[in-house]
């Protein structure tokens, strides 16, 4: 896993491994300075952080039962509607921070309940860290792969008896919520779409992440959009043209899902182009994402 936490933490910081003979010394020079959520999101987070209206919105943190530990959780929807679709809203690993509650905002607006829950609180409060490898090595690493598809069944379960129509079910993450987002729609039967951003489709395994999107591709229930960047350094083009290519392989097979699921790679998007209040954030690639996503969850859910 700690390649995988290397490759991670180097992209969400915009940089290579081959940016410098000393890839570790440099990395500990960023972090060093404070490089975690609030850091990273400087200088332009005030010229370029979208901040969603809730006028109209039941918005704020509730709390849901998972097998009696009480989970916190940012839900958005529609004043005094039901039967809604439901959208989960998985986070980078920043956890639920302001941009990702007003992505659930966002989709609330569109009209749906939209929920992001907090998946790494039994393991540590990410707004605490302000090192992102650090971050990686303590909390996120240490998160297990089977507790996540708990929490987000239990999510689900909730929004059957708070407003939401349980049978339109989709899902949609960042960073370490995309490859989240591919590995829920090869656990839930339930769920009709998911739109992944730039999450990771393969790497090490450990016995909290026993297995990656590519290694469960055969399992796909539901139709997957990949939002990815060509200029990524912690996700290669080549990684996503051997998830495409495995995709094909079960679609011969007669796996509808993955015939139906599809990419889109930006040429110039970096790692975290949707992430509006990082200096990674790119208008163009993170406004097309978000049309195609609405675009598809209104054609499958």
């Amino acid at each position: 896993m700690q390649t995988n936490i290397y490759q991670d933490t180097l992209a969400l910081l915009h940089t290579s491994a081959n940016d410098s003979p000393h890839p570790n010394r440099r990395l500990a020079l960023q972090t060093a300075l404070g490089i975690g959520y609030c850091a990273a999101a400087m200088p332009l987070v005030a010229q370029t952080a979208i901040k969603t209206p809730t006028d109209g919105l039941v918005t704020g943190e509730v709390t849901i039962d998972v097998q009696g530990f009480k989970m916190p959780v940012f839900r958005a929807a529609p004043k005094d509607k039901t039967n809604l679709p439901v959208v989960l809203v998985i986070s980078e690993i920043f956890g639920v921070h302001e941009y990702i509650a007003d992505v659930a905002c966002r989709f609330a607006r569109e009209g749906y309940l939209a929920i992001a829950p907090e998946l790494f609180i039994r393991q540590g409060d990410p707004s605490s860290y302000g090192e992102i490898a650090k971050l990686q090595a303590e909390v996120i690493s240490k998160v297990p792969d089977a507790q996540v598809m708990k929490d987000l069944d239990a999510c689900i379960a909730w929004s059957g008896t708070h407003g939401g129509d349980t049978k339109r079910l989709a899902i949609t993450g960042f960073c370490w919520g995309g490859r989240i987002t591919w590995l829920y729609a090869m656990h839930q039967p339930q769920l009709k779409a998911a739109v992944a951003w730039y999450g990771r489709l393969e790497g090490e395994k450990t016995a909290a992440t026993p297995a990656h999107p590519i290694d469960l591709a055969n399992q796909l229930k539901a139709p997957v959009m990949g939002l990815y960047g060509a200029a990524d350094t912690g996700i290669s083009v080549a990684s996503v043209e051997r998830m495409k290519s495995t995709l094909a392989q079960m679609a011969a097979l007669g796996n509808t899902a993955a015939k139906n699921s599809q990419f889109v790679v930006y040429p110039d998007a970096p790692h975290a182009f949707h992430a509006d209040y990082r200096p990674t954030y790119q208008a163009g690639p993170a406004q097309d994402g978000w049309k195609r996503t609405l675009e598809w969850f209104k054609k499958y859910v």
